[in-house]
Order: structure tokens, then C-alpha cells, then sequence
């Protein structure tokens, strides 16, 4: 192994480490903190596989933009910023076999649906930014904005529902 598989391994670990942390974290603010920790390494992972376009938008919009936008949500909810035993249902069986069973059937769905699809880096004088770029914004466009939008429609809805006197 070389240097820069040992680097790109502890990224990974910190990025799944740090994803860990955001869903078991009992504080909302932490675990908003550490997302941004796990969208750093993911971005340092895309630096490392030499997809510099794809870890400045990483850092730029989900690091900047969205998490900045979970934050405002949080605000804007008067949700509770330290520990609250409101935030525990009980519920930790039931959500760990629904998040695995949801993982095993997306692991699933993309190994079967993408074993074919790759973009080619290493085009000869191309840099690998411009056939990534084009991959991205010709193919994967559309369902990259039905993302974007339903991520404002969830956090639109988490703001209607946390409102009282609605």
C-alpha cells in the first residue's frame, strides 16, 4: 500500500466515523458540527482521487450551503441546542434494523445499477475535472436537482411541522 492509500483509508474511516457520530449524538448542534467533519473527509477523499472540481463543490455547497442551512433549520425550530431526553423514542432497535435493511437494498441498487457506469479520468491532456464535469452535468442533472429539491421540501416540512400555533 502506499502513501496515498493509507491517507485515502483514514479519510474514509473518519468520514463513516464521524457519519456514526451524527446519528448517535444526543446534541443537535454536535451532531450538525460533525457532519461538517464527515463532508471534509469526504471531500479530502475526492482530492485524493484527483477530482478536484467534485471536492470544491463538496466543500462549497454541502459543507457550506447545507450545512449552514441545518443549522438555520435548527434555529428557526427553537429545537433544544443541548441535551434533551426528548430526543430519544426508544425506538433504537426498530431504527437500526430499518437503517440496515435501507443500506443493504441501497448497496444493492447501485453495485447492480452502476457496475458498468464509470467516468473516464485519465483522458490524455484532459485533467480528470473535465470528463467528470461533463458526466455530471449531462447525465446526472437531473436527478442531482430532484435531490436539491427535496431536501428544501424536507426542510420546509421539518419547519411547518415544528411550528405550535399551526
Amino acid at each position: 500500500m502506499t502513501t496515498l492509500d493509507v491517507v485515502f483509508v483514514l479519510l474514509g474511516v473518519v468520514a463513516v466515523g464521524a457519519a456514526v457520530l451524527v446519528v448517535t449524538t444526543r446534541q443537535l448542534v454536535h451532531a450538525a458540527l460533525w457532519l461538517v467533519v464527515s463532508f471534509g473527509a469526504l471531500a479530502g477523499g475526492y482530492l485524493m482521487l484527483t477530482a478536484e472540481f467534485v471536492a470544491w463543490v463538496q466543500v462549497l455547497i454541502y459543507v457550506g450551503a447545507v450545512v449552514v442551512l441545518l443549522l438555520f433549520g435548527i434555529m428557526l425550530t427553537r429545537a433544544p441546542i443541548g441535551r434533551s431526553a426528548d430526543l430519544d423514542s426508544g425506538n433504537r432497535w426498530a431504527a437500526l434494523a430499518v437503517a440496515l435493511a435501507t443500506a443493504g437494498v441501497l448497496v444493492t441498487v447501485l453495485v447492480r445499477g452502476f457496475r458498468t457506469a464509470y467516468a473516464p479520468l485519465d483522458v490524455a491532456g484532459q485533467g480528470a475535472a473535465k470528463p467528470l464535469g461533463e458526466s455530471v452535468f449531462r447525465i446526472w442533472v437531473l436527478p442531482f436537482e430532484v435531490l436539491s429539491v427535496l431536501l428544501l421540501a424536507a426542510l420546509v416540512g421539518a419547519i411547518v411541522l415544528s411550528r405550535r400555533e399551526i
